[in-house]
């Protein structure tokens, strides 16, 4: 199983039940310049919020491999006008599907798509994903504040990779994804979402040495690189 990071929140989960893409925010994307992508090859692509650098590019890879889009009920609905397969879930609703259960989270934050003409269309709530696969469980937090229920995330489930944003201004800081990592008490935890615009820098480095009382392990990805889990 390797794990993937586009940058951002564009994050791809290869294994060998499925591939499973979060976010994908590639076109755009300053860290994904490099990135084809027609070249990325995905069964499942999960979409936490209806922000421009979230949906990113799930409607050209969804077509490209006739892959099915999991979200919010409203964003799934706003997706499937384009002609994809989608499969709509809501906060707390969970689904067995052929390669694990994945389960909505809260996620404190906004979601709506802006088009071309500046009309803001409303997608519903927000929301992080609990993913089981091959044995493993990954928690995708999503865009959010820090919200104390991480504690009861991490209490009734054995997270082994947590994806958390430690960009500020529009998500948790580094200071309060250190408490949310402490709530949720996951294996290891990667962070994710900062340094894509100036407005969200933050140093990767800087959340590691602050974890470092905990058992948490810290897994740095740098941008558009891949490990082996």
């Amino acid at each position: 199983m390797k794990i993937k990071y586009f940058g951002h929140s564009a994050i791809l989960i290869e294994s060998d039940d499925a591939n499973i893409l979060f976010d994908p925010f590639i076109t755009g994307n300053p860290w994904a310049s490099n990135i084809k992508v027609s070249n990325i090859k995905a069964d499942y692509i999960l979409v936490s919020h209806g922000h421009g650098d979230h949906i990113g590019d799930t409607i050209e890879i969804a077509k490209n491999n006739n892959a099915t889009v999991i979200a919010p009920y409203e964003l799934a609905m706003f997706l499937s006008k384009h002609n994809i397969n989608v499969h709509p879930m809501h906060i707390g609703g969970s689904f067995n599907f052929p390669f694990g259960k994945v389960k909505l989270t809260i996620a404190t934050h906004g979601s709506a798509f802006i088009d071309d003409k500046n009309n803001i269309i409303y997608t519903g709530n927000p929301c992080g994903f609990l993913v089981t696969l091959e044995g493993k469980t990954f928690y995708f937090a999503g865009d959010t504040g820090l919200f104390y229920d991480m504690k009861l995330i991490g209490e009734t489930n054995e997270i082994d990779y947590a994806f958390l944003p430690i960009g500020g201004n529009f998500t948790m800081d580094i200071d309060d994804a250190i408490i949310a990592t402490k709530f949720l008490n996951p294996k290891n935890v990667i962070p994710i979402h900062y340094k894509t615009f100036d407005i969200i820098k933050a140093e990767p480095e800087n959340f590691k040495n602050k974890l470092n009382d905990t058992n948490t392990n810290v897994l740095i990805i740098e941008p558009t690189k891949e490990v082996s889990i």
